[in-house]
Parts: C-alpha cells; structure tokens; sequence
C-alpha cells in the first residue's frame, strides 16, 4: 500500500512539487524571519554579551536598559564594595561619542566602552590585531572589526596607528578586537576608563556601571539582593541582565509584532498552498481510493496512505526550506553589516513543529473526502 500511495503522489509531477515548494516556502519564511529576530535579540544585548569576566552587574534603579544610562559616581563605587559577599567591584564606562577620522575627516558616531585601568575588566577575549597591553598606552583604543571598516573604509587592510578625534582629543589604534555587533551599526571603540572619561564632554558622574564578581562559593543571585538592599541600586546577574535588556525592546519597539506578522504569514501560506493542493490530488485521485475502499481497504489504511503521503511532502519541503535559510545565513556571514546573523538550533526545532502542523492541517482536508467516500463512486 505505501508503494501505492507513493505512485499516487509523484503520478502528477506538477502538483507534487507545487505541494513540496508550498511546504519549502513556509519554511523558509519560519526559519529566515526567526533567525532573524533572534539575531537582533541577541545584538540588543551586546553590551552584556561582550562582557564575560564579570557576573554582576549594578546601575541606577530608573535605568530601563542598557542604552540609556544614568551614571552613578565614585562612592557608589565603594558602597557596592563595601556589602558582604561581594569579592571585587570594578567600574566600567559606556557612552556614545563622535568620533572623526583624521586621514579622511569622516565623522562616525561610536560606542565608547571604559575598562578599568587596572583590571581590564570587560575586555574582549578575541583580539585579532594588536594586545591587550596596548591599551594602557597614551591616547590608545581599539576597536571591533567591523567598525573599522566603518570608520577606515571597507575593504582597507588593518592597519595599527591610526587616528582618530573624539571631543577634541586624540585618540590612536593600537588593536582591532572580534565582539558581537551592537544592534546600531555603529563601531565599538574599546579603551581604558581614565581615557574614556575624556573622550566625552565632561560631567559631574561619568560611571555607567559597577562590575563585581562575587566571594567563591556565594551564589550571585543572593549577592545582587544584598546590594540592593545596602545600596537601592539595581543588580542583576549576567544571564538576568540580557533578559533585562532584551525585554526592554520586546515590551517597546514593534519590532516582535512585525516578525511575528511575517513568521505568520509563512505559516498560512505553507498551510494553504499544502492544503488546497493537497485537496486537490484527493479530487483528482477519488477514483482510485474508491478502488482501494471496494478492495477491502479500510479508512484506518486509507488514512495510512494519506498520512504517509504528507510526511513524504513533510520531511521534503522541511529539507529544502531549512536548507535555503541555513544557505541565506551561511553566503552572508561575510558581510559586514550581517555581522552576527545565524540560524540556532531552535529555530530548526521550531521550523519542524510547524511543518508538523501544515501537514496534519492539509492531511484532514484530505481525509475527510476519504473517510466518507462510497466505494460505489468507481462503477460510475
């Protein structure tokens, strides 16, 4: 019987593809738009990603997200060193600044991050050109990457040496780093906290945050409730803070509801392009299950052959579909400015729960023509 069902499928070549690129489509469109948005998610929440040698992090009570920052100043400092579980505590600078290319005059607006002159706190792991112990020399930064194809030019060799200007005052690379993309295109220039604090206009509290780490066998979770208890500031742990941050754009941006219209949209297009088709090889092939029904074969067979088809048409399309999105995400790994992009596990995962549903969706539209068919249409 399945050999039968099989036959049935691929007899008319045109439907069998038109239902195979339906079930493709969908997918493609499931899989492309949720990577998608997972990668911007995931760009949000930069700042905390790039930082891995801290596991608390302690801000103003208002601030919101990671972007808008209310500094705090020196004794808040050591008012988080001084509560009990608390192993060190180090500041750590983030801004946006202007900054201009002074070989070509190009202004680019950059996020200035401020690592502790002592510690390095927060520092990139990944350096692809250049050391770490360059950063403690005069007027040094470094940058990501891909924003030194922004400030420098696409396509230019790395070159160490060169300059740029950021409120009035000069600053030299002596290093380009490999950090996930912000989630504004804008260049990441890494630098020690003294140099940060003049690299922008100058203000009564400069200090973004507080990174501390907690005593050995502490769980940070009961650190960060005793620093806010003894300071009133917030404390989150690393993994809470990039839930914190992502959560501040799924709550106010329009961005979840825009992707999920579309992850929707593939979803009702693979089902209504499976089903009609799907419906209509049934129509075009009564006959022929009525032959099988007045041979003997009852609907649970019937529903067999049926099912068995779908999960040829299933397990196809999922293939192909996955396979363009991982190919889309794959070709563009290079570009700059899809930087960071990628299709997770989950998405696949994701992608075939909802082929799973396409197919049972169509299979019933199919099966109830089958289940109430009279084996007497085949002598008509």
């Amino acid at each position: 019987m399945n050999w039968v069902a099989w036959k049935m499928l691929t007899g008319d070549r045109a439907k069998y593809f038109g239902t195979v690129f339906g079930v493709a489509f969908g997918v493609l469109l499931i899989s492309q738009q949720t990577s998608i948005f997972v990668s911007l998610m995931r760009r949000t929440a930069a700042t905390v990603l790039n930082v891995r040698d801290a596991q608390i992090w302690v801000f103003d009570q208002n601030m919101q997200n990671t972007e808008e920052v209310k500094p705090l100043s020196e004794s808040d400092l050591n008012r988080v060193r001084g509560v009990p579980g608390v192993d060190w505590a180090v500041r750590f600078f983030k801004s946006q600044a202007r900054a201009r290319n002074l070989e070509t005059g190009e202004f680019r607006q950059v996020i200035l991050i401020g690592l502790d002159d002592t510690t390095m706190v927060g520092a990139p792991v990944k350096i692809l050109a250049g050391s770490l112990a360059d950063l403690r020399r005069p007027d040094a930064f470094m940058v990501d990457k891909a924003g030194y194809e922004y400030l420098f030019g696409v396509g230019e060799p790395i070159r160490l040496g060169r300059t740029i200007e950021m409120n009035d005052t000069r600053g030299v690379l002596v290093g380009v780093v490999d950090v996930h993309a912000p989630f504004e295109t804008f260049p990441i220039v890494y630098t020690r906290y003294s140099q940060a604090v003049r690299f922008v206009p100058p203000e009564r509290k400069v200090m973004s945050f507080v990174l501390a780490e907690p005593e050995p066998g502490v769980p940070p979770r009961e650190v960060c409730q005793r620093i806010e208890q003894a300071t009133k500031f917030q404390a989150h742990t690393r993994n809470e803070m990039l839930w914190f941050q992502v959560g501040y754009y799924l709550r106010s941006t329009g961005i979840p509801i825009n992707f999920g219209i579309t992850i929707l949209l593939g979803f009702v297009v693979g089902t209504a392009i499976a089903g009609q088709t799907f419906y209509l090889f049934t129509v075009e092939n009564i006959k022929q299950f009525g032959a099988l029904k007045a041979m003997g074969v009852t609907n649970l067979g019937l529903t067999g052959m049926v099912l068995l088809q779908a999960t040829v048409v299933g397990l196809v399309g999922y293939g192909l579909g996955v396979g363009m999105a991982a190919l889309f995400f794959e070709s563009t790994k290079g570009l700059t400015h899809l930087a960071g992009f990628y299709m997770p596990w989950q998405v696949a995962v994701l992608a075939a729960v909802a082929v799973a549903v396409i197919i049972v969706c169509a299979s019933f539209v199919s099966l109830r023509r089958v289940w109430v068919l009279e084996p007497a249409i085949v002598f008509r």
